[in-house]
């Protein structure tokens, strides 16, 4: 549900490519972290459609690039910013 309705808040666009340094889809965990927010107050925008996401078989992804252009930001403005790894 949450990514339908995220999906009426930002534009589909065919020319989205991953920012350098990050993969194309986070975890909502991880976006939570680069937000500077909580893993819960992540998945609560995650289901408000709030933030970008969509699912894979029972894992719900957030699609970089979509995020970066929620937060108004571009790949070349981020630096050397690295998203912890899932272990």
């Amino acid at each position: 549900m949450a990514a339908q309705h995220a999906a009426t808040l930002i534009p589909n666009k065919a020319d989205h490519e991953p920012p350098r340094g990050l993969p194309p889809t986070i975890t909502v965990e991880q976006a939570g972290e680069l937000l500077g927010i909580s893993r819960r107050s992540a998945y609560r925008a995650a289901s408000a459609g709030q933030l970008p996401t969509f699912k894979v078989g029972r894992r719900l992804l957030v699609p970089t690039a979509r995020l970066l252009d929620l937060l108004g930001l571009s790949a070349d403005s981020l630096g050397s910013i690295q998203v912890a790894s899932r272990s």
